[in-house]
């Protein structure tokens, strides 16, 4: 692998510990769809539901998911739905055609997430206060979590897909790599030069932190590689540095990302990488051409 993993510039971000807009959970218009039943989506989930290829995910494409993909149809996000991309307990991954381009589309499954676990990424961030323990609420404020956080991360500068848009438990966004030339995962390829890419890693670990957030389950796995980029996937978990667990998963971000690069042979260690990603921007040096400050006094001796 011989890619130079360019960084991105950030945008005007925000400063590190600003607080956040919360995040609604409320029914959004999928849900009234769904409740109107209306004859145009009528035919729209028979129309899907007869596809051959979604016939065994009956748990995935539940009537109010059908509806969330139904009103992004509408809203001009998605032209026409794929195949499936990746399959997990949590979320499955499809591809399809968006208004000008190819697109994923992630959907969370509300009947098998692992809803202790969210919950445990949840709670303490400020986004999320007082949300409740209805197990459909927690994973919508889930998927709204991984949207936000995705626009956080690009703000900041780091290579993230485009989150392009959200319907209840279904996130729109840029499909990195077509499913037939996927992007590779940095765990399945040789890293050549595993210096640069570290580099780019641990900038990238940086400026999240500087914009307020950690990843909390950073490793060789959630990087993937193309076009001569390293790209950071999976912010559905990602908390604040308000979160009162953030430190510890900071520090288990920076042991695996120094694993895995102390393999490529690199002479690292997770203290360090903690030390640099945490490390306060250097302050504006003085302008050498003027004169001393009058702290500093005039400079001669008494």
């Amino acid at each position: 692998m011989t890619e130079d993993f360019g960084l991105l510039d950030p945008d005007e971000a925000d400063a590190f510990g600003d607080e956040w807009e919360s995040i609604d959970v409320d029914d959004t218009e999928a849900d009234q769809i769904v409740r109107r039943q209306d004859l145009a989506f009528d035919e729209f989930r028979k129309r899907i539901k007869d596809t051959e290829q979604f016939k065994v995910e009956g748990d995935v494409f539940d009537d109010a998911t059908l509806a969330a993909i139904y009103k992004l149809v509408q809203d001009g996000y998605v032209e026409a739905f794929g195949g499936p991309i990746s399959t997990g307990k949590e979320a499955n991954v499809y591809e399809a055609l968006g208004d000008d381009r190819e697109v994923a589309i992630k959907v969370y499954r509300i009947t098998t997430s692992n809803f202790r676990q969210m919950r445990d990424y949840l709670e303490g961030d400020p986004r999320f206060e007082g949300i409740g323990n209805d197990k459909k609420e927690v994973v919508l404020a889930w998927t709204r979590k991984e949207f936000a956080n995705l626009k956080r991360a690009r703000r900041a500068g780091v290579r993230v897909p485009e989150p392009i848009a959200v319907e209840r438990n279904v996130l729109v966004m840029e499909l990195v790599g077509l499913v037939e030339e996927r992007a590779r995962r940095l765990a399945e390829v040789h890293v050549e030069n595993p210096q640069t890419a570290y580099e780019v890693v641990r900038e990238y670990m940086r400026r999240l932190y500087s914009a307020g957030l950690v990843h909390g389950d950073l490793s060789e796995y959630n990087l993937i590689i193309h076009d001569g980029e390293l790209v950071v996937i999976d912010m559905g978990q990602a908390v604040t540095v308000h979160h009162p667990n953030a430190g510890e998963f900071l520090e288990r971000d920076c042991r695996n990302v120094a694993t895995f690069f102390t393999r490529q042979g690199l002479d690292v260690t997770g203290e360090e990488l903690l030390a640099f990603v945490t490390e306060p921007e250097p302050e504006p040096s003085e302008d050498p051409e003027a004169g001393p400050s009058e702290e500093s006094g005039s400079g001669e001796s008494t």
